[in-house]
């Protein structure tokens, strides 16, 4: 009966600290074009704080980045790509037709 107890108390109390993961699309400035773009990127943009996982994507010329919204958020990432000479802009999703 304890361990039961015990059991259920960490589960809330691991749902309590839940992170708060959200995604953000980005273009660049210049334009992400080829590997070389895409390593310095990634190799760069990752230790930035917050950070979950970065994908390119070349033939889109996009970065989609999954970040912990408790310890970073958009403009802290756009400032993290001007440390790298790159100017990012979020892209906004396509407003759905009905």
């Amino acid at each position: 009966m304890k361990i039961k107890l015990l059991l259920i108390a960490l589960a809330i109390a691991g749902s309590c600290y839940a992170k708060d993961i959200k995604t953000v699309v980005l273009t660049t400035n210049p334009q992400m074009h080829c590997a070389n773009c895409e390593k310095k990127i990634k190799d760069n943009i990752r230790f930035e704080k917050g950070i979950k996982s970065i994908k390119t994507n070349l033939e889109d010329k996009t970065i989609t980045i999954e970040y912990d919204a408790d310890k970073t958020n958009v403009p802290n990432i756009i400032k993290g790509f001007k440390k790298i000479k790159y100017e990012a802009k979020e892209v906004k999703p396509a407003p759905k037709k009905k």
